[in-house]
């Protein structure tokens, strides 16, 4: 019998588990990707974390099986980005895919370029581009935007970890950003050309890393091997060893005992199965996820 710790077959005929880093090519959605990955491992149960644009190529997390089950805890991970934003031409979606509504003569220096990326580290509020997939009333934004609809998002909060301009070659910066998830990376490159009063868009984007997770690991969603063993999507979350009784009992999506932990955290049977996930809530900690077969951890040890 297969460990259900690595990827590959369950053994229960029902497909494969596990984590999958995949490299999205440019041109293809998200959802491209995912199909692409059904089809090559014969299995609809497939799922992604963190989208990516079409234009925008690199990191893709994907959770195969009973791990997409898991991809909502990888939604907190920081993400790198390195990419080029042309200075003094903006566009209506921000980036190289939309409508040139504006254009400004490039009077710019370093140390300009270095200071307005540097003042966008840190936390503040992002309010989605009129081109996402984000939801108001029910609608897309994008949608709205093509039928000539002007929604808006409300702001949302975000942290920047590092933003470095690597190379200035007018009109073109490269740029590398470090920040959390659900920040716009063509919004602050259009924040940049504000902050300069020539306006700017993005016009290539590599997402080059999710937490642990590098471009250099990646596989193409057509040949995308073996799937990592499930526990590797939530390895950053806090480790718990149970008892063989509590294995047996989070095995059933039981009520435990609080473990003293703050935020969700990952319990194992002592064998080292990842059971599933709880979270501490008051004199209990309540289950999330529940991985583990129910029969999987009757026998201790």
């Amino acid at each position: 019998m297969s460990d259900p710790r690595h990827g590959g077959a369950r053994g229960d005929g029902t497909g494969p588990d596990g984590l999958l880093v995949i490299g999205k090519p440019g041109g293809a959605t998200s959802h491209d990707a995912v199909d692409t990955i059904r089809r090559a491992l014969g299995t609809r149960k497939v799922g992604h974390a963190g989208t990516l644009d079409p234009m925008a190529t690199g990191v893709l997390l994907v959770g195969v099986g009973r791990a997409t089950r898991l991809l909502r805890f990888l939604a907190d991970l920081p993400k790198t980005y390195e990419g080029t934003a042309r200075l003094g031409v903006t566009t209506d979606t921000l980036d190289a895919l939309g409508e040139i509504v504006a254009t400004s003569a490039v009077e710019v220096g370093t140390a300009e370029l270095d200071a307005a990326a540097a003042a966008l580290v840190g936390a503040s509020m992002q309010r989605p581009p009129a081109y996402s997939a984000v939801k108001v009333g029910g609608r897309k934004l994008y949608e709205a935007a093509r039928a000539g609809e002007r929604l808006e998002a409300d702001a949302r909060p975000i942290h920047v970890e590092r933003f470095a301009v690597t190379r200035f070659e007018a009109p073109d910066i490269d740029f590398r950003v470090t920040c959390s998830s659900g920040t716009y990376v063509r919004v602050l490159l259009a924040d940049v050309g504000d902050r300069l009063g020539c306006g700017a868009h993005l016009t290539r984007l590599v997402r080059t890393r999710i937490g642990p997770f590098a471009i250099e690991d990646a596989t193409p969603p057509d040949d995308p091997g073996a799937p990592l063993p499930m526990d590797r999507a939530v390895a950053h979350l806090p480790h718990l060893d149970l008892h063989p009784e509590e294995a047996i009992a989070a095995s059933h999506g039981r009520i435990l005992g609080p473990a003293g932990i703050a935020g969700p955290y990952g319990v194992f049977a002592p064998g080292g199965r990842l059971i599933g996930i709880y979270t501490d809530e008051g004199t209990k900690a309540r289950p999330e996820v529940i991985i583990a077969p129910a029969d999987a951890d009757r026998t201790p040890g």
